[in-house]
Order: structure tokens, then C-alpha cells, then sequence
């Protein structure tokens, strides 16, 4: 059922650069995982999966490689931090808050995004990519999520990068953040390896396929049904562990 979960979630992810890490803790949850174990458990698939989703996006030339650099840079501290606070915050806490921002994330995917941006602003300048960065990190290691919906709003209206830029850029990123915020929930003892394994084995090729499907398909249209089918889950998620509580 993991690895099902997987391919599911790994295809989402390669077509939108953003939901994969966020789609599996309440999965998970639902599953029978445990808060925090359900919550660090996508982190292993994370990396791959984001490595795998990104190579498409990299051959087609659609990353922007400053702004990713910029972006590691912020973030890395920012998802040790986060990390660090999870176990103050308790497993229970962090599911329904896991909830939350899918519903969040469903929400933005459905809002179109306006068409005035400070388009190349922040291109020309760290100081505004790396605080920013700073903060999602914090967030990122916190729920231990990739921090894709939160980049690539940034990446797009705050940069003026285009959609698959910000996929892709959004890609390499939450590869890097991954990699410390892993670290951290490992040494706190977050990762239960055999849940972790099993949601990778399907995650991987999953987002490789989404990452190749994502040019032939109808952008608004699946952006629509994506962002549906996010909100309707969250709901359903946030209620049951609220009313479980």
C-alpha cells in the first residue's frame, strides 16, 4: 500500500514540482503511521524523488541556477532549525498542520497567478531570495516538506520566473533542503526506514514519469483537478485526526 501511495505521490510531484512530501504525511497518516514517524517518513523518497522529477526539467533548460543556489543557501540552516523544533511541536500537532498546508497548497494551485510580477528583482538580488529561503527552510524542516509551494510562488511572482522554471528551479531546491532536514530528523529518531523505503520504491519512478508526462498535459486543466482533489483530501484529513484528538 506504501509503494502504491508512492507512485501516486511521485507522479504528482514530477508534474507539479510541488505536494509530493506534503500528500504523503497525511497518506501516511491514514495508513496507520505514527505523527512524527508519518510526518519524517517522505524524507528518504524526497531527495531521489525530487533528483529524478528535476533531470527533465534540466535537460529542457527550464532552471534557473542562481536563484536555486540562492535559495540552498537560505534555506539550509532555516530546515535544521525546523527540524530541531518538531519534537517540541509533537507528532499529533504536525499531522493536523501537514493537513492544513495541503489544503493551503490546493488553494494557491487553483488561484491563478496574477499576471504583474516584479519580474527579475529578486534574479539581480540574494538579499531578498536568501531570507525568504531562510524562512521556508524553517517551515520545510519543521513538517519536514520540501517547501515546493511556498518556492514556487516566490519563484514566479516575486522573481518572474515562468511555470516550469519555477518547477524545476523548485526541484533542485527541495533536493538540497532535503538532505540536512533528513539529517536532523534522523538523529532525533523521526525515520522509520522500512515505511521510508517503501514509499521511495514507488515515489521515484513516479516522479520521473510525472516530470516527462508534465509538457503533454493540459496545464489549466490539471491544475484545476490537482488543486480539487488537494483541498477535498486536506478537509477530509484535518477533520479526522481533529475529531480522533
Amino acid at each position: 500500500m506504501v509503494t502504491a501511495a508512492g507512485v501516486a505521490i511521485g507522479i504528482l510531484f514530477g508534474i507539479f514540482g510541488v505536494g509530493g512530501s506534503s500528500f504523503a504525511t497525511p497518506i501516511l497518516g491514514l495508513l496507520g503511521v505514527p505523527g512524527l514517524i508519518a510526518v519524517a517518513a517522505p524524507l528518504p523518497a524526497t531527495i531521489p524523488a525530487a533528483v529524478a522529477g528535476m533531470v527533465a526539467y534540466v535537460r529542457r533548460g527550464e532552471v534557473e541556477w542562481p536563484v536555486a543556489r540562492w535559495s540552498i543557501y537560505g534555506g539550509v540552516p532555516g530546515t535544521i532549525v525546523g527540524a530541531a523544533l518538531s519534537r517540541a511541536v509533537g507528532g499529533q500537532a504536525l499531522l493536523v498542520a501537514s493537513g492544513v498546508v495541503l489544503a493551503l497548497i490546493g488553494v494557491r494551485i487553483l488561484l491563478p497567478f496574477p499576471e504583474k510580477r516584479l519580474a527579475g528583482l529578486a534574479r539581480r538580488r540574494p538579499g531578498v531570495v536568501v531570507p525568504a529561503a531562510l524562512a521556508i527552510g524553517v517551515f520545510t524542516g519543521l513538517l519536514a516538506n520540501g517547501g515546493g509551494f511556498l518556492l514556487v510562488p516566490l519563484f514566479v511572482l516575486v522573481l518572474g520566473l515562468t511555470m516550469p522554471e519555477s518547477a524545476g528551479t523548485s526541484l533542485v531546491v527541495i533536493a538540497m533542503l532535503s538532505v540536512p532536514t533528513l539529517a536532523t530528523h534522523w538523529a532525533l529518531g523521526h525515520i522509520d526506514w522500512s515505511v521510508s523505503v517503501a514509499l521511495a520504491a514507488g515515489a521515484i519512478p513516479g516522479a520521473l514519469i510525472g516530470a516527462n508526462l508534465a509538457p503533454r498535459l493540459p496545464a489549466d486543466g490539471m491544475r484545476r483537478a490537482f488543486g480539487v482533489l488537494l483541498i477535498a483530501f486536506a478537509l477530509y484529513f484535518v477533520g479526522r485526526e481533529v475529531t480522533a484528538g
